[in-house]
């Protein structure tokens, strides 16, 4: 029974992941291999390709970007608020990732109102006499990243700010009794101890950055198109299904290079991270 039990329980789950995730991923990746000019023609067209090339650059680029501000940002909040009071700390909190109860492509749309020509940003330039016209700050890769960062960095502070609370405060009174300075403590005992959690959120936020489509497509238009737009021109605007595969099996491919890199830097930086 207990056996039973053991490969029972969590059979259901394994089945719909392997039904709904697996079989799907592996059947898009198998038809870009189905070409007559080659098993890899798909891909060698893919990066031959400047245009194609540059895309992919341009979204590991804003994804890169967006995961190292969003890294900063969140930390510094997380570590604010594990230091607050319990009252205060869940106020902190739910300030802190209330932009998650609104739709990505709300605020998304926000950006063009405060970005544009006309927007708020421009406007308050304008009336105290900064500029003599408009800002262009829509369109461009700048824009994209500010709307990504925006978007990713409550994930950030939701991680982190569950890590930082489990370091005990103990060790970092002691280390500071035994002499250390606030940079060597941080270094030494409170980013080891956070290094899973950075990770975690790492990951989160790249992830959701390199197969973002909405903010893209809404902040940089054609002219900064994304790995995520492109896919979706592919697919549904020249009906191009195994260009469209070959796009979505590279970002597979790289997301999980880009993971696998994130947790052996884990590793390295704390052996019992992950």
């Amino acid at each position: 029974m207990t056996k039973l039990a053991k490969w029972g329980l969590p059979l259901p789950a394994t089945i719909a992941v392997v039904v709904l995730l697996i079989i799907p991923v592996a059947l898009t990746i198998a038809t870009t291999f189905g070409e007559t000019k080659g098993v890899f023609s798909t891909y060698a067209a893919f990066f031959n390709s400047g245009f194609r090339r540059a895309v992919l650059w341009r979204t590991l680029e804003v994804a890169l970007i967006t995961t190292a501000i969003s890294l900063v940002i969140g930390f510094v909040t997380a570590y604010v608020i594990a230091q607050m009071p319990g009252r205060l700390k869940s106020i902190a909190i739910i300030a802190a990732v209330f932009p998650l109860l609104t739709g990505v492509v709300v605020r998304s749309f926000a950006w063009l109102i405060i970005l544009g020509k006309n927007g708020i940003i421009n406007t308050s330039l304008l009336s105290v006499g900064l500029i003599s016209e408009p800002l262009s700050m829509l369109y461009t890769e700048g824009s994209v990243i500010v709307a990504m960062v925006y978007l990713f960095v409550p994930l950030m502070i939701l991680t982190l700010t569950g890590v930082l609370e489990g370091i005990p405060r103990d060790l970092i009174e002691a280390s500071a009794s035994l002499g250390a300075k606030p940079v060597p403590t941080f270094l030494q005992v409170i980013l080891p101890l956070a290094t899973p959690g950075l990770i975690v959120g790492a990951v989160l936020v790249f992830t959701g950055s390199f197969t973002s489509y909405a903010t893209p497509q809404l902040l940089g238009g054609e002219k900064q198109m994304m790995m995520g737009t492109f896919l979706y021109q592919r697919a549904m605007v020249t009906f191009d299904w195994v260009g469209a595969s070959t796009i979505a099996a590279i970002m597979v491919v790289i997301t999980i290079a880009v993971v696998t890199i994130m947790s052996r830097i884990a590793r390295r930086l704390n052996p019992m991270a992950v």
